[in-house]
């Protein structure tokens, strides 16, 4: 098999969308440009350094586009992650989930070749004498956050913990560089006002500097105060005592995002190129060519307040089908169908036509992918291709 052909295609062939094998993955620039600079906007006029969550886009390519010059701060959600980008040069990296004893080796000996700080997550003793070991093993002095709950979202520390104080201590007592304390808001997911989201974006912010404070008070110098989720980094109206902000998933933003109130639809700069392959006319169904294997099984949108489906249909332009989803999901057919309520007619789709389909969830449809038909706008001509990495 000539595989250089097969990826031709795959990336678009005579470089038209048309010519893609379906389904694929599609990535507007020109979206993807302009939800960059809405957020670094917003965060620089408040004050702060944004250092986005790279766990949704998994991009050199993309990461380009974030930082057009010289590499800047970057949060990961697998040591893959920070090994792919370090090997692009991209040295201040933040491993946001909680570490192990076998990622804190895997990570140090990563600083110890590259020369990147890569910095871990905790909220144990246990944790901060395994990133001990990990540091006297490899000869590597590691840097550590101290996690936070500032929501009953996840794990962490609340400010008014005992524990967050005793956590530091052994921090310093195994060895271990304590850089300041980390928060994510994710139970702002669930919020759909405005109101609501200021709300959800101050809490997170007083509640994150109060522990920072403390731990100040106990002579520990916590020199980074860090938060962050897409819904509350844009709607937060004052970062005071903030260092920096982290989200992800604005680089593309997805239909989660505007059920909350972040984005329109029009900003979601990600789609799946499908194709119709079928159609049962009497149960209003089309068929196409993308299941769960290519949109994700996340149906993250069916506890707002309306329920997308497997994700919202559009032509091949981009053009929303109003009304019309992906209903139901197989590992490799979608069925599209009028949305329940609705008075909407379907569209008149023949075997053979193109539609998009916009995620649920970004990082989840982008997960199921290899790499990004870059596109931009109506224009039905493929601008690049961007592979993108994968894998823990």
């Amino acid at each position: 098999m000539n595989t250089e052909n097969l990826d031709s295609k795959r990336a678009g062939g005579a470089g038209m969308i048309d010519a893609l094998i379906t389904p694929a993955l599609l990535l507007d620039e020109s979206k993807l440009d302009r939800n960059i600079q809405r957020l670094a906007s917003h965060i620089s006029a408040l004050g702060a350094v944004l250092r986005p969550h790279m766990k949704t886009a998994k991009s050199i390519d993309v990461a380009r586009r974030i930082y057009p010059g010289e590499p800047g701060p970057i949060t990961v959600s697998t040591l893959a992650e920070a090994e792919y980008f370090a090997d692009y040069g991209y040295k201040d990296i933040t491993y946001a989930v909680g570490v192990s004893p076998a990622a804190a080796v895997r990570g140090l000996e990563l600083s110890r070749r590259t020369g990147a700080n890569v910095k871990f997550l905790l909220d144990t003793v246990e944790q901060a004498d395994a990133l001990g070991d990990a540091g006297r093993k490899t000869g590597v002095v590691p840097s550590a956050f101290i996690e936070l709950d500032v929501d009953d979202h996840r794990g962490g520390l609340k400010p008014a913990d005992p524990n967050l104080v005793i956590v530091a201590g052994r921090v310093k007592a195994a060895g271990v560089d304590l850089v300041g304390v980390l928060s994510h808001a994710g139970e702002s997911y669930a919020l759909s006002t405005k109101e609501a989201l200021v709300a959800a974006a101050e809490n997170e912010r007083a509640e994150t500097v109060k522990a920072a404070n403390v731990l100040r008070e106990h002579g520990h110098a916590c020199p980074i105060v860090s938060l962050g989720s897409t819904p509350t980094a844009h709607f937060a109206e004052n970062l005071d005592g903030v260092t920096e902000v982290r989200a992800g998933v604005y680089v593309f933003f997805d239909l989660v995002q505007h059920g909350v109130g972040v984005c329109t639809l029009d900003d979601l700069a990600i789609s799946v190129l499908a194709t119709v392959v079928g159609a049962k006319p009497e149960k209003g169904w089309i068929l196409v060519d993308a299941g769960w294997m290519a949109l994700s099984r996340d149906r993250g949108t069916s506890s707002q307040k309306v329920d997308q489906g497997y994700g919202v249909v559009c032509d091949e332009q981009g053009r929303v089908y109003e009304d019309v989803i992906v209903s139901q999901a197989s590992q490799e057919h979608g069925i599209l169908s009028i949305r329940s309520g609705s008075s909407k007619a379907m569209p008149i789709l023949p075997i053979g036509s193109k539609v998009r389909i916009l995620p649920n969830h970004a990082c989840a449809m982008a997960g199921q992918h290899d790499f990004y038909s870059v596109v931009n706008g109506k224009s039905p001509t493929i601008q690049a291709r961007w592979n993108r990495m994968r894998g823990w």
